[in-house]
């Protein structure tokens, strides 16, 4: 990582918190807290792509004085689909030891299966966060320019925010869905600001991406927990996470 390309990302990590507040919109039923409180511990589930994006996230909860905890996992991670069996024996144990006040569950390039399947797995997820007595935010996952392995499962995976909305206005109060459309767009794009946004595979981040969208989760935190105060982007740009082997395909 050159140092041109950290100070790139201190920029549009900068310019993204003070322009987060025109993109992204919470689901019907998002938590509402007492005013003046804060989002206390946040535990951050999901997979590869959110393994990458946790990096700038820890930095950046750390500056802001909250914690932070990072549980996803490369190659897995989800709570429907393949692996998701395997990862529910441990996830609710997980969750209830870490004591977190807000769980944030990126969805999954594996979150594959019929609208049914996705639905119980999102639902189990709410009622298993509730019990821990924290808070589910979902968040939409970067889109994808699918491959071989990943071309059979898009319509699953198009159709799995809308399920996770339908699941979080069931739950008004404890469940919530931030669309993160308002950092990636709608369609893969591995370029932006004349800078790699998203890595060559097209799947994962590269650090101006996971920068951008860092500045943006912790945004729109802010607007539902109004005690949260997000540190400035200088603070946590470019503490070195930035060069670590996560990022590649930039």
């Amino acid at each position: 990582m050159t140092t041109s390309r950290i100070a790139v990302l201190a920029s549009a990590g900068l310019l993204l918190l003070t322009t987060a507040c025109s993109g992204g919109a919470t689901t019907p039923g998002a938590p509402a807290p007492a005013p003046g409180s804060g989002p206390g511990k946040v535990l951050f589930l999901g997979d590869s792509v959110a393994a990458g994006e946790a990096l700038p996230l820890a930095a950046a909860f750390g500056a802001s004085g909250v914690e932070f905890q990072s549980i996803a996992a490369d190659g897995g991670g989800n709570v429907v689909g393949p692996f998701s069996g395997e990862n529910w024996q441990k996830l609710p144990g997980q969750i209830a030891s870490a004591h977190p006040a807000v769980v944030v569950y990126q969805l999954t390039t594996y979150d594959w299966g019929s609208q049914e399947e996705q639905r119980a797995g999102y639902s189990k997820l709410s009622t298993t966060v509730t019990g821990a007595g924290a808070k589910l935010v979902f968040v939409t996952t970067p889109p994808i320019k699918p491959d071989d392995f990943y071309q059979p499962h898009m319509a699953d995976l198009n159709r799995a925010p809308d399920v996770a909305r339908a699941v979080a206005e069931a739950a008004p109060g404890a469940a919530s869905v931030l669309d993160a459309g308002a950092v990636w767009g709608r369609t893969y794009q591995q370029v932006k600001d004349g800078k790699a946004d998203r890595s060559a595979d097209g799947i994962h981040t590269c650090p101006q991406g996971a920068a951008r969208f860092t500045g943006w989760l912790l945004a729109e935190l802010a607007k539902l927990f109004p005690g949260f105060t997000p540190a400035p982007a200088q603070s946590w740009a470019n503490t070195g996470w930035a060069a670590d082997n996560h990022f590649t395909g930039c």
